[in-house]
């Protein structure tokens, strides 16, 4: 890898370890269906946009991926118990939610540049109910900065009341839908003008990843154009 970015190898060998293991724990607890695997691009990095409804979409979409990718998350998450026990372990780049952060951006270009997938979630933060929120323009900017492709995932089932369901013997269904990769158009100029070319190539990728949703899961994006302040 160039120099910048490297993954722990404590890191590593966590993840060898734990990814099999939930996805053991998944199959255990709902029928998962993966469509789309054709999609994952095989050679060079790329962005893996998924749609954040709970705190169960980014390991069920971890675990079900045919590598381990790095994955951005909120800094809340390695604080928490139980979460942040397992956010140190896999290794992951860390997000101040509502604030830009530069340095942010430049880790997850680096990690890109190292030939690293990165999972994030364009909208961010969880919506807490199926529905889409608009995204952000911070995953535009990191696709133009790495010049890289964002493949994006529906990941279905994952509410917030799953594990509660699942226990219970419901056994819920759940789905990870990956769509093919997604080139943004480039972004050139400065001020309002880039702002607004950003804005526009995230919603362009939000209604890729809405049209592999159901309906009740696609939001501000169920319409085109979205219409959106």
């Amino acid at each position: 890898m160039p120099a910048g970015y490297s993954v722990p190898v404590h890191n590593q060998l966590f993840r060898g370890l734990v990814r099999p293991l939930f996805r053991g724990l998944f199959h255990l607890l709902s029928p998962v269906t993966i469509t789309g695997r054709a999609n994952v691009p095989t050679q060079g990095s790329y962005l893996i946009a998924i749609n954040h409804v709970s705190t169960y979409d980014p390991p069920f979409a971890v675990a079900f991926w045919p590598t381990a990718p790095e994955a951005v998350g909120a800094i809340e998450i390695w604080t928490r118990p139980g979460q942040s026990q397992l956010a140190r372990l896999y290794g992951g780049i860390q997000v101040h939610r509502g604030e830009y952060d530069r340095q942010l951006l430049e880790t997850m270009i680096s990690a890109l540049r190292a030939g690293r997938p990165l999972l994030i979630a364009p909208e961010g933060g969880r919506s807490h109910t199926p529905g889409l929120r608009r995204g952000l323009p911070g995953v535009a900017y990191v696709a133009d900065k790495a010049q890289v492709p964002v493949v994006p995932v529906g990941v279905i089932g994952t509410t917030r009341d799953y594990i509660e369901r699942a226990l219970r013997g419901k056994r819920p269904p759940l789905e990870l839908r990956i769509g093919p990769p997604l080139r943004l158009p480039p972004v050139a100029g400065h001020g309002a003008p880039r702002r607004s070319a950003l804005q526009d190539n995230t919603d362009l990728l939000m209604r890729h990843l809405a049209d592999l949703l159901p309906k009740e899961y696609r939001g501000v994006y169920a319409a085109a154009p979205i219409e959106v302040s």
